[in-house]
């Protein structure tokens, strides 16, 4: 069956913007997000193949050197369905941009074993 990496991502801005919320209001996103994230993936246990994790601060490594760099990835995640359609369906709704404050799941498929 198809595999698909789902990569999460989320603006910097955003971060910054969760980051000053009061902390009291920071804990009940995460209470509730995490609860809903914990059920999402139960319900779609038997579609993931790797669970992934959440990702820190980017590292480039280029032909001139080694420097820090921003992108929008926060997590990831490894899943397989028949098409690139039904990979998506898995994500609607997806507490990742319903709850908390990314602002997608893009989902890309593995070309290689």
């Amino acid at each position: 069956m198809p595999r698909f990496l789902a990569v999460y991502t989320m603006p910097p801005e955003a971060v910054v913007a969760f980051r000053k919320l009061p902390a009291a209001e920071q804990d009940a996103i995460d209470a509730r997000g995490l609860k809903l994230w914990a059920e999402w993936e139960e319900r779609h246990a038997s579609a993931i193949l790797d669970s992934g994790g959440m990702v820190g601060k980017t590292t480039r490594v280029t032909i001139e050197g080694i420097a820090p760099a921003t992108n929008p990835l926060c997590g990831y995640l490894i899943v397989e369905a028949e098409t690139a359609d039904a990979a998506a369906a898995l994500f609607v709704d997806h507490p990742h941009f319903a709850v908390f404050p990314g602002d997608g799941v893009d989902l890309m498929p593995l070309v290689t074993d």
